[in-house]
């Protein structure tokens, strides 16, 4: 099982378009795909018509399970998102009230726990995390193998993307190894000079840690979050989808030369 997560300290920069583009793609290819909300305005929970103000169920339960030193197991809050491979973790409001609770012990690895009883059963796992630092984004960062960071294609989008790497850099220090991560540049508008300008300093500061492609402006990522639909499955012959798959393939196209890599090593 891989998990990723989708995280940046800027709202409005397309994590939750990213996670369920990505969780649609992954399902349509037979892939079993889970994805989780941890953000407490519950994005991904309404993109699939729950409402995160009376969901009776969801994420949160994990953590008061948590709280209540219980082992916490997801499967009892897991539903159907109604797409054929795709289910989601919904969140409910009443998940900002665990940042009150962070200092408990052990908080930090509740979601990378409860992810351990369920590997066998989803091939990916997506993560929405919050847009603030806390102890739900260090959930989604202790959890995840790989980070995608949306930067929005402007200049305020580059202040984000400079306090979301702080925050990496302090996380990385408790973690065994340095979270590996793709910056990917999104709402882009070619027409537009701050987009171009903005990409090109993006590309200066940061390298081949930013993906070689963008994720376009396209009016069919919100028809398709109206309509309750992923991207992938209401338009995947659309700008914004096909620039999605092409990220996904990079990512899994690194995964296996990392995993060839390592078998050459290690045989």
């Amino acid at each position: 099982m891989k998990i990723w997560a989708v995280s940046n300290q800027k709202g409005g920069v397309g994590k939750t378009t990213t996670v369920v583009t990505f969780g649609g793609i992954l399902a349509s290819r037979g892939y079993r795909t889970l994805l989780i909300d941890l953000d407490p305005h519950g994005s991904l929970t309404s993109y699939f018509r729950m409402n995160p103000d009376r969901i009776d169920f969801s994420v949160y339960n994990l953590f008061q399970d948590a709280m209540a030193r219980k082992k916490p197991l997801p499967e009892p809050y897991i539903v159907s998102t109604g797409f054929e491979g795709l289910w989601v973790l919904p969140a409910s409001t009443a998940i900002a009230t665990v940042e009150r609770q962070g200092g408990a012990g052990g908080m930090g690895l509740v979601i990378a726990n409860s992810l351990a009883a369920v590997r066998a059963q989803y091939d990916f796992v997506v993560i929405d995390s919050p847009p603030m630092l806390g102890v739900l984004m260090v959930n989604a960062l202790a959890a995840c193998e790989h980070l995608f960071i949306p930067v929005l294609s402007e200049f305020l989008g580059l202040k984000g993307l400079e306090r979301m790497l702080h925050t990496l850099d302090m996380i990385g220090k408790s973690r065994k190894a340095p979270l590996n991560y793709t910056i990917v540049p999104t709402l882009f508008d070619r027409r537009t000079r701050v987009s171009v300008q903005t990409l090109r300093i993006m590309r200066e500061r940061y390298g081949d840690r930013v993906w070689d492609a963008v994720i376009p402006v396209d009016t069919q990522v919100r028809e398709a979050s109206d309509a309750g639909i992923p991207l992938s499955h209401f338009m995947p012959r659309s700008r914004a989808a096909m620039a999605y798959t092409e990220l996904l393939d990079h990512r899994l196209s690194q995964d296996r030369s990392r995993s060839a890599e390592s078998a050459f090593a290690t045989a």
